[in-house]
Formats: structure tokens, C-alpha cells, sequence
């Protein structure tokens, strides 16, 4: 069996050095077209490949992240998983997904590194942990934090505006002439999490247009799944003599739960009530009608996400100094659940 190609069969091939050949792998910009080119038909004809782990380990890291969500049932975090997948292998690095079912000691495990030194990193989306155990957890191991459930100027974190967004399609249901818009998924107990920005950027858009918020319509979820989406909005249709005229959903699964609600009291979405959701999951591409949605910019909270967390990897700095607040963006998409 003939050996594996190494790094010096490729500079010999090529008629440059070692350095060289390691310079084009690392795509470093100041190797000339010519040479480039040189080396990477040597590596072609070799079959040369990246010997990642021997790399990885000669650096004192093992190349793997973990990456811990609530649940990958939900399609937000399944498409999240995906892309944060992809980010890593684009760098050379394999993600360990742990799914923590919102549970403070499945959580915990994930902050404490599960007791092993198999990661060099987290990418971690809590709901259960408190500010306190992200606090006495913070120098096990680098952290990039995503959603809301965070301490400020303790770790990197990466998420949209919640509040803005929130006011934006709260925005776009006042334009439609929406008057008794309910807050499916809101929160105005626990001053931590997504649920809670949304349900202030909601009641702040409500006082804005000259409205008082009507808080028997902001209703908060057991969970964020179909099935709780439905049996809320049954609650809020139910026999009431002015039932709300638009429905701002804190996720797609609620909304999509909502719109069979809709139908089931014989109303139509967006003649009657117009239903808005968040994420932008595949599935709201293809209910009837289709589902108007806050789509975050998924691919940059990814990307940005890994490339933070390689970057405390690399510095070694648990936890950094200067902790970065990271925004991505997001689009307001209007389809056909409110007559876009």
C-alpha cells in the first residue's frame, strides 16, 4: 500500500519549499499566482490532504466545538446546527452537537465542558441557566453565546435586535389597520430571554401608535410548538366578542399552530386576522396561506458565531476582557397571512 502524501512530496513537486506549500494551504496572500498554482496541481496529482487532527493536536486542541441547543426538533435550531456545521468544517474544525431539552443540568454539563477535554469551545444557547451559572462557569472554556439568555460583559454574544424586530412586525400589523393585536409566546414575568424583548418591542410599538396594551391578549407559552400556538389561539377566539384582528406570533411553529386555529373557528388568515410569526423556518413557505415572518439572517448568526469562538480558541483568553456584542440583521417577509 503506497503511503500517504506528505507535505514535502507536494513542495518537491511543486520545486518549492515546505513553507511555501504550508503558506498556499493557509491561504496567505502573499504567495504569487504562479506559485499557487504550482502547488495546488501538486497537491491535484498527489492527492495531498490536511493532516487536520495532527495539526490540531500539535497546538495543544483537539479541532472539535460543541454546540449546545434547547432542542433539534425545532426547525430554528436544526437549520442553526447546520450552518454552524458548515462555518466550522470551512475552518477546519468538527461541532459536537449536544441538544440540552431547556434542562439546567444538561446545560450545566455543557458550560462545565462535560467534565472532559475533548472541545476546545462552546457555542451555547441557554434557557435554563441563570446569570449566576454563567457567571461561576465562565473561565472553563471559550463561550460564544446566542439568543438572549446572557450576561453582559461576560461572553461573546451574537443574536438580532429582538426588540426592534419585534416592533417592526408589531409596525407592519398596525399598517394593515390591526387594532387588537395578541402577543402569542409573550412574556412580561421573567426580564431575561428572547420572550421577553419581544414582548417589550411589541408593547412599545402598541404605546406608540396610541394604543394601550391589552395585557389579557399577551399570552405566554408552556413551550413554542405547534400544538401550543393552537390551543392559545382557541383561548383568545373563543366566544369572545371582540377577538384580536392580528396575532404576532414569537416563532413560526406558534404561528403555524395559530393559523390552524384560525381555520378551525371558520375565519380567514389575513381577512379576519392577520398572523405573523418569527424565523423564518422552512415550513411557513408551504402552509395555507404562507406565513409572514421576522427571518433573521441565520447564515451571519453562524458564521459569526464561529468565527468568535475561534478566535477566543486561538487567543486563549478565558473569559476575554472585552466581551463583543454582536447584531446580525433581519427582514421583515410579508406573504400571504398578512396579504403580502
Amino acid at each position: 500500500m503506497a503511503s500517504r502524501p506528505r507535505i514535502k512530496d507536494v513542495a518537491r513537486l511543486a520545486g518549492v519549499s515546505e513553507k511555501t506549500v504550508s503558506n498556499v494551504l493557509n491561504d496567505y496572500p502573499h504567495v504569487t499566482a504562479h506559485t499557487r498554482a504550482a502547488v495546488e496541481a501538486a497537491i491535484g496529482e498527489l492527492g495531498y490532504r490536511v493532516n487536520l487532527a495532527g495539526r490540531h493536536l500539535r497546538r495543544g486542541r483537539s479541532g472539535i466545538i460543541a454546540l449546545a441547543v434547547p432542542e433539534l426538533d425545532q426547525e430554528y435550531f436544526a437549520l442553526i446546527a447546520q450552518l454552524i456545521i458548515k462555518k466550522a468544517e470551512d475552518r477546519g474544525h468538527t461541532v459536537l452537537i449536544h441538544q440540552t431539552e431547556a434542562r439546567r443540568e444538561r446545560e450545566l454539563a455543557a458550560l462545565a465542558g462535560f467534565d472532559a477535554d475533548f472541545a476546545d469551545g462552546l457555542i451555547f444557547s441557554p434557557l435554563a441557566t441563570t446569570p449566576d451559572d454563567l457567571r461561576r462557569h465562565s473561565a472553563r472554556q471559550p463561550v460564544v453565546l446566542l439568543g438572549e439568555r446572557t450576561v453582559p460583559g461576560l461572553h461573546d454574544h451574537v443574536a438580532i435586535d429582538n426588540i426592534a424586530a419585534a416592533r417592526e412586525a408589531t409596525r407592519h400589523l398596525l399598517d394593515l389597520g390591526c387594532r387588537r393585536i395578541a402577543a402569542i409566546g409573550g412574556n412580561t414575568d421573567e426580564p431575561l430571554g428572547t420572550s421577553h424583548l419581544r414582548t417589550r418591542g411589541y408593547c412599545a410599538e402598541i404605546e406608540a401608535a396610541g394604543l394601550p396594551v391589552r395585557h389579557e391578549l399577551i399570552r405566554p407559552a408552556r413551550a413554542f410548538y405547534g400544538s401550543d400556538g393552537l390551543a392559545l389561539t382557541r383561548e383568545l377566539l373563543d366566544g369572545r366578542a371582540e377577538p384580536p384582528d392580528g396575532l404576532l406570533c414569537f416563532n413560526d411553529h406558534l404561528a403555524l399552530g395559530a393559523l390552524r386555529a384560525v381555520h378551525e373557528a371558520g375565519l380567514r388568515a389575513p381577512g379576519d386576522i392577520a398572523v405573523l410569526g418569527f424565523d423564518d423556518v422552512d415550513a411557513g413557505h408551504y402552509s395555507i396561506p404562507t406565513l409572514s415572518t421576522i427571518a433573521p439572517d441565520k447564515d451571519a448568526l453562524a458564521g459569526r458565531a464561529v468565527a468568535l469562538l475561534l478566535e477566543r480558541i486561538e487567543s486563549g483568553e478565558v473569559p476575554p476582557a472585552e466581551p463583543r456584542e454582536v447584531l446580525v440583521g433581519h427582514t421583515l417577509v410579508a406573504r400571504e397571512s398578512t396579504g403580502g
